[in-house]
């Protein structure tokens, strides 16, 4: 069996690669083990060479994306670039779309750097038509960059950082940790600007305490998330052999926006030297540490993948994939029916209230701009649909007692259908039986998930959505791990839900019209 190895070598050894997230469909691919041009902050261009390996191509694509997303900055950045190749056109929210807007047109936008949305109008579009949403979050949880993380202990220059999300933070501990996110810097006319960026090697660590100084530990294992869980990012070479009880920070700068005294001046210059400025242009930052080990396929048949983030990066991938191979379809071009539209979210992981999560405008934005007179709008919500696609769990072999008898996805056995008779998910018996018929027409396989009576369900973005009056179902593709820094999804079910996808925006339309449930 050929399998992927990976492969050290020298940054500068490597020639360009073809972008991550080309996600070409197979039907236009004339190599099935085709790569793709990788952007340039795509960080194993430089560091390492991933050679060939069996497994879906689905698989391999999602592993692109998600190797070049360790922030929800980068995730929207990768799929823009995979929209624009698939001919969408980027407008703004302050644009005008009665001018800019045509039928049969594919656009996308963003918010913030850190949500998208895209769609495609019929060819015969018009206002008061329906819209069939795939709704995905990018976000994860993380650890974040304090805005004073300038700290030192016991001779070690540390970073202060806050827990974003519900982590299984255990995990976190003894990993290769870098940075990545966006840092809002000056140029040289004085204009300001927010650029992407990523650290491409470990440069932070959280080390464990060594079992031998708490025996318990192996037992028992906790930890203090403000006092013990502090990365290490260098030691104070002028201090090695004395101990210090840590540091005070210098008081501020007389320039408000100045945050070179909030940070370690070595820390300021790695990030000024990988943006090419001074430490002075460096304003603001927002910086996620991300764990550097790529994500891989696994498995003695490379039925898994093992990588961080698949919540729910796996869910935004095959959103944008669908739309994107739709949109370069021949069926692009006959269909009538809805607008079809993938939804992008930031911070659901922390309940999606922000300009840029599910609770914000993006959704009825759209809607609004798309079917502007109340009436037109009322009827668009009437013929709308929203697939809400968020990662559930799978069966753990070692805790089958935690999950309801009757409900045990597997994974690799297709999509699931996430219900929750109190609402957790917006599921409803009608909305099931439309994904149900979606799935029957690409020949996939469904499952179902409900929680144990006593347990407490977690929640979506679906149920807040469907506020708006949208019928909503909530579905997922089954993983291990969910919240840990690596997480174990099923390399077979990223095909599974990019046929669900494709199947909605291809048959709602003629499925609606045989609907009779009012």
């Amino acid at each position: 069996m050929s399998v992927r190895s990976l492969v050290c070598r020298h940054p500068h050894s490597l020639a360009p690669r073809p972008i991550p997230g080309s996600f070409v469909s197979a039907a236009t691919q004339s190599d099935s083990r085709r790569r793709f041009p990788r952007p340039p902050f795509f960080p194993f261009s430089r560091t390492m060479a991933i050679t060939q390996q069996n497994g879906p191509e689905a698989a391999h694509k999602l592993l692109d994306f998600v190797n070049a997303s360790p922030t929800p900055f980068h995730a929207v950045q990768v799929a823009s670039a995979r929209l624009e190749r698939a001919g969408f056109q980027k407008i703004r929210e302050q644009d005008d779309w009665d001018k800019d807007l045509k039928a049969g047109g594919k656009y996308y936008l963003t918010r913030n750097q850190s949500a998208l949305l895209a769609f495609t109008l019929p060819q015969k579009w018009q206002p008061g038509a329906g819209v069939s949403i795939v709704a995905t979050h990018v976000d994860s949880p993380n650890l974040r960059v304090r805005p004073i993380s300038k700290r030192s202990k016991a001779g070690y220059l540390q970073v202060g950082v806050e827990t974003y999300g519900s982590g299984s933070w255990h995990s976190w501990f003894d990993r290769d940790l870098s940075l990545a996110g966006r840092v809002v810097i000056t140029d040289k006319s004085g204009d300001f600007h927010a650029k992407i960026i990523r650290i491409d090697r470990p440069i932070l660590r959280i080390p464990s305490l060594a079992i031998h100084l708490d025996r318990g530990s192996a037992d028992n294992f906790r930890f203090n998330a403000e006092t013990e869980f502090v990365p290490i990012v260098g030691i104070i070479e002028s201090n090695l052999n004395s101990l210090s009880s840590g540091t005070k920070a210098e008081e501020p700068s007389k320039n408000a926006s100045s945050i070179q005294d909030n940070h370690h001046p070595a820390l300021l210059a790695l990030l000024a030297d990988h943006l090419s400025v001074a430490p002075e242009s460096i304003h603001d930052f927002e910086l996620h540490l991300y764990d550097t080990q790529p994500s891989v396929l696994g498995g003695l048949n490379n039925e898994f993948v093992f990588s961080p983030r698949m919540d729910n990066q796996f869910s935004s991938f095959a959103a944008v994939e669908a739309i994107a191979t739709f949109a370069l379809s021949s069926s692009f071009n006959v269909l009538e029916g809805n607008v079809n539209c993938i939804a992008l979210f930031n911070h659901e992981e922390i309940g999606s209230v922000s300009t840029s999560g599910a609770e914000s405008s993006l959704i009825p934005f759209l809607l609004q701009r798309l079917s502007p007179s109340p009436a037109a709008y009322a009827q668009s919500v009437a013929r709308s649909f929203l697939i809400s696609a968020d990662m559930t769990h799978a069966v753990h072999p070692n805790y089958t007692g935690k999950y309801e008898d009757n409900h045990t996805p597997l994974i690799n056995g297709g999509v699931t259908i996430k219900t929750n008779a109190k609402q957790r998910y917006a599921t409803d018996s009608l909305g099931s039986f439309v994904v149900k018929k979606l799935i029957e027409r690409k020949g996939g396989k469904v499952q179902e998930y409900e929680v144990r009576n006593d347990m407490v369900c977690g929640s979506t973005v679906g149920p807040m959505l469907s506020k708006l009056g949208i019928r909503t179902v909530d579905v997922g593709c089954p993983m291990l791990s969910m919240h840990s820094i690596r997480e174990t999804a099923g390399s077979h079910d990223v095909q599974a839900a990019i046929d669900l996808f494709i199947s909605f925006f291809e048959g709602f339309a003629d499925l609606h019209r045989s609907l009779n449930f009012e």
